[in-house]
């Protein structure tokens, strides 16, 4: 009877391990050297066409393990795969135990441990693969090769120069003598089109007349003619110097007939009015020869 028993389970452990299915792993070397390819193997047998579910190709082995190639075959019965690897640290390392799920079921591969050794050893010669060669570079080349910098300093120059030009001549060229008589002008002209003249309106005329000369003076001699009263703009000019004999007449005349027009004190006719826009736009036109002769002044 217990022969009977012990025969029936036996014939049992051989019909399920017949039909169940079996995980194995192999591991070529458990010692390798830094950088050393290893392997690691897995097989799954009698799978009876059930699909394995593992990690993905290349994130099976833990981080330290650099896997260089997944490769997985399977077929109705087998599931294969082979994992090459390398370790680039000293030390223990494990490979803990990894499930692969066969239908419902999980199995489990056994942990393995790698000891990672460094064999290089003090002294030992390094070689190269190959030896180094001797380009000649061309001009081409050497343009090829520094035209960035070289374009980069030329702008840097071109720009220290134009910074030099616009400081030494830019800002000068807005308030240069030249720049000041045009702009007068072309405001005694405006003035002029207005026809305060030919309509009596002698006392718009001599303020606007009065106001574009006291800024020109101020522009063009920097005399503080927008502030000043008349005598005493008539005074200073007179003892700078800087303003010709003629031009000081001019301005005299205007400037006084100006101020008696504007307190009601005398009326200019029509000719008088156009005479003194007449001198004032001379005046403004002389004023290039008195300036050249106060350089030439403090030249001297």
């Amino acid at each position: 009877m217990k022969l009977r028993k012990l025969l029936f389970i036996f014939c049992f452990l051989i019909c399920a391990n017949a039909f169940s299915q079996l995980l194995s792993s192999t591991i070529e070397k458990k010692t390798i050297a830094l950088g050393e390819v290893n392997h690691f193997v897995v097989t799954i047998n009698n799978l009876r066409n059930e699909q394995v579910s593992a990690a993905p190709q290349n994130e099976l082995l833990p981080f330290h393990f650099e896997e260089i190639k997944d490769s997985i075959a399977q077929n109705p019965d087998i599931y294969y795969r082979r994992i090459d690897f390398a370790v680039y640290e000293e030390g223990k390392f494990t490979i803990p135990e990894l499930e692969f799920k066969v239908g419902g079921k999980v199995l489990k591969t056994i942990p393995y441990e790698i000891d990672v050794i460094n064999t290089a050893q003090k002294g030992d010669p390094i070689n190269d693969i190959m030896k180094n060669k001797e380009v000649k570079l061309e001009a081409a080349d050497y343009w090829e090769l520094y035209k960035f910098y070289i374009l980069a300093a030329i702008a840097v120059v071109c720009l220290i120069i134009a910074i030099i030009m616009f400081v030494k001549w830019g800002r000068k060229s807005k308030s240069s003598p030249v720049v000041a008589t045009n702009q007068t002008l072309k405001e005694l002209d405006s003035l002029r089109k207005k026809k305060y003249v030919e309509t009596g309106n002698y006392r718009s005329f001599y303020v606007e007349l009065i106001d574009i000369s006291r800024n020109f003076i101020t522009k063009q001699y920097h005399l503080p003619a927008d502030v000043l009263l008349t005598d005493d703009l008539v005074d200073l000019m007179k003892k700078n110097n800087t303003i010709s004999q003629e031009n000081e007449r001019v301005v005299e005349d205007v400037f006084l007939r100006g101020d008696l027009v504007k307190f009601a004190k005398t009326f200019p006719d029509k000719e008088t009015m156009e005479k003194d826009l007449a001198d004032i736009s001379d005046f403004v036109r002389r004023s290039s020869k008195d300036l050249e002769f106060e350089n030439l002044r403090k030249d001297v």
